[in-house]
């Protein structure tokens, strides 16, 4: 089976978690700067190329009530750039509400200090995203 990237998408960083070889369980890649450049698009080319993913789950910040706001249009943007770039490659959208929420809270329990956590934070909510849609696919088969 094919590996599948969860992609958390930030202004100034772009976490990036991998499933397993069997889909199962997701775990932190790295995390990829941006520099307002275009330079991510270089690396993102590379982990596609060494990763060889069959789809991609990118991570849709939804409004606690469910809405769309600049965020999630940014998002958006992401993807249909991931697409293009990508067209084999298939992008898939999972809500992540409260994932950024979850992330701080676990590196907080894990004793991370606060310097640190901005970069860890983008890499875990990636891999939350992730874990979430591979869960969300097993209990459906």
């Amino acid at each position: 089976m094919d590996r599948i990237l969860g992609i958390d998408t930030g202004e100034k960083r772009i976490g990036v978690a991998v499933s397993d070889p069997l889909a199962l369980t997701a775990q932190p890649l790295e995390i990829v700067k941006r520099d307002g450049q275009g330079s991510e698009w270089k690396r993102l080319s590379a982990l596609m190329e060494e990763m060889k993913p069959a789809r991609v789950v990118v991570g849709l910040p939804l409004n606690m009530n469910g809405t769309e706001g600049p965020a999630a249009e940014s998002a958006r943007l992401f993807a249909k750039t991931l697409s293009r770039k990508f067209p084999k490659l298939e992008v898939i959208f999972q809500d992540e509400r409260l994932t950024t929420a979850a992330s701080e809270r676990l590196l907080i329990e894990a004793g991370v200090r606060r310097e640190h956590r901005r970069d860890k934070r983008d890499l875990i909510a990636a891999t939350l995203i992730l874990q979430t849609w591979l869960d969300i696919q097993s209990h459906s088969r």
